[in-house]
C-alpha cells in the first residue's frame, strides 16, 4: 500500500488569495462575505456573495502576475482561479524546479458548473447581436476539464489528466482520485483540487429559485451562519483550492516539504433526493465510517472535523446528528469555514482540506463563526463558536456533500 503525501497547496478565496493570507483571516475569524458589486442585482433575491478581491495587494486576486492578459480573454474566470491557485501549489512543492520525468506528474481538478457566466453571457450576446460574433473561444472557455488541461499545458505535466463534475463534493473527489491514480503506479504527482466561478446573474438567480441562498443582503458578514437558529440559507462563494499530493517515497527521496498523508477516503450516495439529504445524515454517516475504515482509524483518533456545514436548516442539522452519533464519547471538534468563505460548490473540498491540513501543522481549528443562538440538536457538542481554539490535532476529517445525493468524506493526518 502506497503512501500518498501532500507536498504543495495554493489558494484562491473570498478571504484571501494564498495561503498564509487566507488562514490567518480563518483563523481570525474574518468573514469574505460581502454585497455584490460586479453585476446589478435589483432582480435578485440574494445580494451578497463571496467573490475573492481582484487588485495587486497582498491577499488580493492578480491574474496577471501569473497569466498573460491577452491570454485571460480566452479563459473563463474559473480557469484563472485554478491557474492562480495551481501556480502557488506548483512553487510550494518545489516543482518549477523538478528535472524528472513530468509525464509521471498528471493533474485531477474539477468545477461544479464550469464555466458558467461565460456560457450565460454568450448566449445573451446570440440574442442581441446574433451568431456572427460567438468567440471561437466559447466551448474551450466553458467545458469542466480545461482548467486541468489548461495546468497540463503551462508545466508540461503529460501525464493523466482529467477533471471531476460532482456539484459540492467535486474537490474532494478530485483529491481522492488523484490519490487513487498514484496508488495505481499510473503518476508519481498529482495535482488535484477545484476551482468554481458561479457568481452571475444566472447563478444567483438559479439557486435563488431552488429558495437555498441567504437573502441577508444588509448584514453579509454575518449571513453565513452554519447551525444557528437565525440562519436563512447559504451564501454563494468562489475561488479555488489546489494541492499537490505525491507518493511518499518519491516525496522524501527529491527532499520535498510534507504536510501530511491522505489516509482515506469515503463515498457513497443517498439514493434520496436530488437536493435535499437524506434523513439524519444517513449517507454522509456512511461516508465517514467507509473513510475511517480505509484510513485504519476510529472515531476516537479524529482531532476535528471540518463539516460541509452549508448554513441550511436541512444540510446543518443531519451532518450534526450523523456526527454526533458516529463520533459519540470522542473529544472531536468540528467548525464550519464556509461561516467566513461561503460555499465555493466544486472548489469547497478543496479549500476546505486546505484549511484541515493547516489545522495539522499548526495545531490550532479554525472557528465557526456566527454562531450565536446554536441549534437544539448542538446540545453540548464543541462546533468551535466563533473562535479559534488550540488543541492537538494529528488527524482531521473533511466533509463535503453534493446535490445528487453525492457524499464524501477525506481523513488527512499528520506524517509520522
Amino acid at each position: 500500500m502506497k503512501k500518498i503525501v501532500i507536498t504543495g497547496m495554493g489558494i484562491v478565496c473570498p478571504v484571501g488569495t494564498g495561503i498564509d493570507f487566507a488562514w490567518k483571516n480563518i483563523l481570525n475569524g474574518k468573514s469574505g462575505i460581502r454585497k455584490i458589486t460586479e453585476f446589478d442585482t435589483t432582480d435578485i433575491a440574494s445580494k451578497i456573495a463571496g467573490i475573492p478581491q481582484r487588485g495587486t495587494e497582498p491577499g488580493d486576486f492578480n491574474p496577471d502576475a501569473v497569466i498573460e492578459p491577452k491570454e485571460q480573454r480566452k479563459m473563463d474566470k474559473s480557469i484563472m482561479y485554478g491557474l492562480v491557485a495551481a501556480n502557488e501549489a506548483v512553487i510550494d512543492a518545489g516543482l518549477l524546479e523538478y528535472d524528472g520525468d513530468k509525464n509521471r506528474i498528471g493533474v485531477s481538478v474539477g468545477s461544479g458548473v464550469g464555466g458558467l457566466s461565460t456560457i450565460a453571457d454568450t448566449y445573451k450576446d446570440i440574442l442581441e447581436n446574433g451568431t456572427r460574433f460567438v468567440s471561437p473561444f466559447f466551448v474551450p472557455k466553458s467545458v469542466v476539464n480545461m482548467t486541468a488541461g489548461y495546468i497540463s499545458i503551462k508545466y508540461g505535466f503529460g501525464g493523466p489528466n482529467l477533471a471531476m463534475a460532482t456539484a459540492c463534493a467535486t474537490g474532494s473527489h478530485a483529491i481522492a482520485e488523484g490519490a487513487a491514480i498514484i496508488e495505481r503506479g499510473d503518476a508519481d504527482v498529482m495535482i488535484c483540487g477545484g476551482t468554481e466561478a458561479a457568481i452571475c446573474p444566472l447563478g444567483m438567480i438559479g439557486f435563488g429559485a431552488l429558495r437555498a441562498l441567504s437573502t441577508r443582503n444588509d448584514d453579509p458578514e454575518h449571513a453565513s451562519r452554519p447551525w444557528d437558529k437565525d440562519r436563512d440559507g447559504f451564501v454563494m462563494g468562489e475561488g479555488a483550492g489546489i494541492l499537490v499530493l505525491e507518493e511518499y517515497e518519491h516525496a522524501k527521496a527529491r527532499g520535498a516539504k510534507i504536510y501530511a498523508e491522505v489516509a482515506g477516503f469515503g463515498m457513497t450516495a443517498d439514493a434520496y433526493h436530488i437536493t435535499a439529504p437524506a434523513p439524519n445524515g444517513e449517507g454522509g454517516k456512511r461516508a465517514m465510517q467507509i473513510a475511517l475504515d480505509k484510513a485504519g482509524l476510529k472515531p476516537s483518533d479524529i482531532d476535528y472535523i471540518n463539516a460541509h456545514g452549508t448554513s441550511t436548516g436541512l444540510g446543518d442539522v443531519g451532518e450534526l446528528i450523523a456526527v454526533k452519533d458516529l463520533f459519540k464519547g470522542t473529544n472531536v471538534c468540528m467548525s464550519s469555514t464556509k461561516s467566513m468563505t461561503g460555499h465555493l460548490l466544486g472548489a469547497a473540498g478543496a479549500i476546505e482540506a486546505i484549511f484541515c491540513i493547516l489545522a495539522i501543522r499548526d495545531n490550532i481549528v479554525p472557528p465557526t463563526i456566527n454562531l450565536e443562538n446554536p441549534i437544539e440538536e448542538v446540545g453540548d457538542f464543541n462546533l468551535v463558536p466563533n473562535k479559534a481554539q488550540q488543541r492537538n490535532v494529528d488527524a482531521v476529517l473533511s466533509n463535503s456533500f453534493g446535490f445528487g445525493g453525492t457524499n464524501a468524506s477525506l481523513i488527512l493526518k499528520n506524517v509520522k
